[in-house]
This record gives C-alpha cells, structure tokens and sequence, in this order.
C-alpha cells in the first residue's frame, strides 16, 4: 500500500499535526523522519519492519555502514537515523549534568552517554567536586586497555590542573561483560595509590557493560 492510499486522517504526519507527536507510535515517528520509502515499501511498513527486527535500542548502535546494509536504507536514511539518536543523546546529557554521583549505577548511567563507540575499549576519567558533582570528563586512552597505556601521569594531569576533589575511573567492555580482569585490577591498585600521594581520592573504577556494571567500590 501507498502512503498516498492510507485515509489522510491516519497518516503519520496529518496525526501529528492534529494531535500532536506523543499519539504517534515508534515505527509512526520514525517514519516521519525518514520521510519516504521505497518503490516496493511505503515508509510506515519500513519503519515497522526496522523496528520489529532491531528495536529501538539496537537500532540506535547500528552504524552507517550496518544501516545501510538494511533493505531500503541508503546513505541519507542511515544519516537520518543516526543523527536522531545523536541528537537524543546529546539532549538527555545536560539532565544528567550537575547531580552528584551517589552510587556505581549513577557513573553508568552518565558514562553510557559519553562512551559513543562502544565497539572500543576506552578509559575515561570523571573529575569531581567536593559534592560529588561531575565538573569535567575526559578520555584519557582508546583500545586494549593495559598498565602502559594507562599511566598515572596521564590519569591524574587534568586533575591536578583542575584542583578537583577527587575521580572516579571508568571503562568499558566491548564484549558487553563487565567483569574485570587482572589488568583491570591490577591498574585500579597503581592508580588509587597514586592518588593518595596526590591528595586526589579515586573514589571508584566503574566497569560498564551491557545494560550492567561492576563497582570497584561495591566489591
């Protein structure tokens, strides 16, 4: 069936305008933003197809180049999609901004938003005010993680420049299992001893997963 065969009253743009976005359902707005289909597929059977086969949350780590592997998705609609998650993402960001962090579930909460590739292994140091409130984050090391890429020196540079209270340490997993290795524990001791001699608290090394996390702190 055509776009142009659906009743007006009951397509997606025409309800949009006269009811607003929050009656449309998920495959409704997504295909109010990739606007057209195809020759063989009208836009609303696309966007119920992509969703019913990825979900929104896989469909949101799909990169470009997996996007575009998908039946009627070109270039422009792979930019689409994913400039609308960005855009969503960065947008949720500020929410997050300016509340102290309380536990490890609050560390994976706000690193998620931040850790964008989550294919790579990247360490990232959050900097903290005497609340506890997140002042600066920064990346310090992509790839395989291990003791000579991750050298104090290079940890705890900003922090000092920044007079910060104190850190927290965070990496991810590609392989969606938090679980820490050796190095990963190994890494945590050097880095929370040097951190006494600097006066700077490492307060946690959160390890972030799929949909879960382990908590140096916790353990």
């Amino acid at each position: 069936m055509r776009i142009a065969d659906i009743p007006l009253e009951n397509r997606p743009r025409e309800r949009f305008l006269r009811q607003g976005a929050s009656v449309l359902s998920e495959a409704e707005l997504l295909a109010v933003i990739l606007q057209k289909g195809t020759k063989e597929e009208n836009v609303i059977d696309m966007s119920n197809r992509l969703i019913a086969k990825y979900g929104i949350d896989k469909l949101s780590d799909l990169s470009l180049v997996e996007l575009q592997e998908i039946k009627g998705i070109g270039p422009a609609k792979a930019m689409q999609i994913k400039a609308v998650f960005e855009f969503n993402k960065r947008y949720s960001l500020p929410s997050k901004a300016g509340k102290p962090i309380t536990c490890a579930k609050d560390v994976y909460e706000y690193a998620c938003g931040r850790i964008l590739d989550k294919n790579k292994e990247q360490f990232m140091i959050l900097h903290l005010d005497s609340k506890n409130r997140v002042i600066k984050d920064e990346i310090v090391s992509i790839g395989t993680l291990n003791a000579s890429l991750i050298h104090p020196r290079e940890v705890f540079k900003s922090a000092i420049k920044e007079s910060v209270n104190s850190i927290i340490l965070v990496h991810n997993h590609p392989s969606g299992d938090p679980s820490p290795s050796s190095e990963d524990e190994a890494i945590t001791r050097r880095l929370v001893d040097a951190g006494k001699l600097l006066d700077i608290t490492v307060l946690d090394h959160v390890i972030v997963g799929d949909e879960k996390w382990w908590s140096w702190k916790d353990q």
